[in-house]
């Protein structure tokens, strides 16, 4: 009798950081849910870095020309018709821990809300040109997956 084999998982989760626990395979296991839901034909794989202040800071301005920390970075891999790969998504510990206390919510759950808009920005949403599709999108994933913030 076999065993039945798992597919390999879409989701690489690195913690890069210290500061704060966070659980890999959790996190990875969150977005192969989001990734069945929203692209559920989609098998690219992606990988997901928690990393500090201090690193997502240099990754913005070296790629982005901002000398400050951000939340939450997406690199897309392209060509994006024929690759396997997604792209990396960065998301901040330190940043996101600040935003989880003003919005009143889990350090879990804002890494969790961070990760998904970072993935539809490697899926090809922009919020900054897509009249509110984005927007609305995240707004249904964070209801149906149970995250609080809004």
């Amino acid at each position: 009798r076999t065993e039945p084999v798992n597919p390999p998982a879409r989701f690489a989760v690195q913690n890069r950081q210290r500061r704060f626990a966070v659980d890999p395979r959790e996190l990875s296991a969150f977005l192969e849910r989001i990734a069945a839901d929203v692209a559920p034909g989609d098998h690219r794989t992606a990988t997901l870095r928690i990393v500090s202040d201090r690193k997502i800071r240099e990754l913005n301005r070296r790629f982005r020309d901002q000398d400050r920390p951000t939340d939450v970075l997406a690199f897309p891999f392209l060509p994006e018709e024929e690759a396997e790969y997604l792209g990396d998504l960065v998301v901040s510990a330190d940043t996101a821990a600040r935003q989880a206390q003003e919005v009143g919510v889990g350090l879990d759950d804002e890494i969790r809300v961070l990760a998904v808009h970072g993935y539809l920005h490697l899926l090809g949403y922009d919020h900054e040109q897509d009249r509110g599709e984005m927007e609305r999108l995240e707004r249904v994933l964070r209801l149906r997956h149970g995250l609080l913030r809004n």
